[in-house]
């Protein structure tokens, strides 16, 4: 079985590591082909099958958090610009890999890369639906993707009930969750072993994981730390990530004055400085071993402005850490508010540094819930479960007997 992976950001991220994880653990008849952005993805698909990689996939984010409005219409442009690279690249792989059985689209807003390659190569397409769509009904582009989707994909997966419930009822998605594997006890990296060093014996170990980008919500936590420490809440972060692309060219900074400049580090560090928070706060960076971060930690915390849990609190619930999320109806199959962790408001600094408070201070409450994480995990992240479920998609796609 061969099969095309369309993956649309360069960055590692959530999504590049899931489709990593269920790659891996799927059966050696599987033939992987990776069509992505340049970027830090690359060594990890180029470990797993052969990569075409491109300057840029053109996208169209009809998000809940990213579609276009004011400012961010300007980002169409650059979708614009990518259509000669995608289109170049899609024909590329299509005069290299003309074999290919299936095509796998790794986040919904693909459209024109999955249109063009379905156009060519004839054949079935799953598509991963890993964000929170915009369900507005009244909206034509919300109307446009649900039926494209409709009429082009042979398959829908929504990573959990969060995502599905921003679909329409009546579009035919199946759930199937991300998945991680945690690895076995290891030494710790010596920087990271130097970090943690430094921590205070005794605080709160709050950790952060993922990109910094205002998305994430890492200037909430920042907000929220102030709050704590104006309190004299003895609280430590971990903050595992880093710009996806630095915050501190000319063009990070035109962005910021438009609006629209996610990569936000240089920002971070300035409010850092001005808050008197730098020894409280140990930015360690990018770490591809990600476990040895989540066993560090006391709680996680998962601010972003996507209202939806991420990645990081199923593979912190893999170490029995609880999480702190920013999600205003979280679902049972990834949060259990108040027993596998805590929903906060998104946006909302003083809720999330009241929820950090709460767990500070009861710290045998905070255990009690990552063990209760823990076997939520097990249940519904495990890696092996989840990659057959969507192998399974993919045979029954082709027409293949279970």
């Amino acid at each position: 079985m061969k099969v095309l992976f369309i993956h649309m950001i360069g960055t590692f991220g959530g999504a590049s590591r899931s489709l990593s994880e269920a790659v891996r653990a799927f059966p050696s008849s599987v033939e992987p082909h990776f069509i992505t952005p340049r970027g830090t993805v690359m060594p990890f698909f180029s470990k797993l099958g052969k990569v075409i990689a491109v300057r840029g996939l053109s996208q169209f984010d009809n998000t809940q958090y990213g579609y276009y409005r004011g400012a961010r219409w300007i980002v169409l442009l650059r979708e614009i610009l990518n259509i000669p690279a995608t289109i170049a690249a899609i024909r590329n792989a299509h005069r290299q890999w003309p074999d290919i059985d299936l095509i796998h689209i790794n986040e919904f807003t693909g459209i024109f890369p999955m249109w063009l390659a379905k156009r060519l190569y004839q054949v079935p397409v799953v598509v991963h639906v890993r964000s929170v769509a915009r369900s507005k009904d009244r909206s034509w582009r919300t109307k446009w993707v649900n039926s494209f989707l409709r009429r082009n994909a042979s398959a829908i997966i929504a990573i959990d009930e969060t995502v599905r419930q921003s679909l329409p009822a009546d579009l035919d998605v199946e759930v199937i969750h991300n998945a991680f594997t945690p690895k076995p006890v290891a030494d710790l990296d010596p920087s990271f072993r130097t970090a943690m060093a430094r921590t205070r014996p005794g605080s709160l170990k709050v950790g952060f994981v993922g990109n910094l980008l205002k998305v994430k919500g890492i200037l909430d936590l920042v907000e929220a730390a102030r709050v704590l420490k104006d309190g004299g809440v003895d609280v430590e972060y971990v903050i595992v990530g880093d710009d996806a692309r630095s915050s501190k060219t000319l063009r990070a900074r035109i962005l910021s004055l438009l609006g629209i400049n996610q990569n936000i580090r240089a920002e971070v560090e300035e409010r850092l400085q001005s808050y008197d928070l730098t020894k409280d706060f140990h930015l360690v960076g990018f770490m591809s071993d990600i476990a040895q971060a989540y066993r560090s930690m006391d709680v996680l915390c998962f601010p972003s402005h996507y209202n939806a849990p991420g990645r990081p609190v199923f593979e912190a619930a893999f170490s029995a850490i609880p999480s702190i999320v920013a999600v205003t109806n979280p679902t049972k199959d990834t949060l259990v508010d108040g027993e596998t962790g805590l929903a906060v408001p998104p946006h909302d600094p003083k809720r999330l540094a009241a929820a950090i408070d709460t767990l500070a201070s009861d710290r045998k409450r905070s255990r009690r819930m990552g063990l209760a994480a823990f076997e939520l995990a097990k249940s519904n992240f495990s890696v092996d479960q989840n990659a057959m479920k969507l192998y399974a998609v993919f045979r029954r796609c082709l027409g293949l007997s279970k």
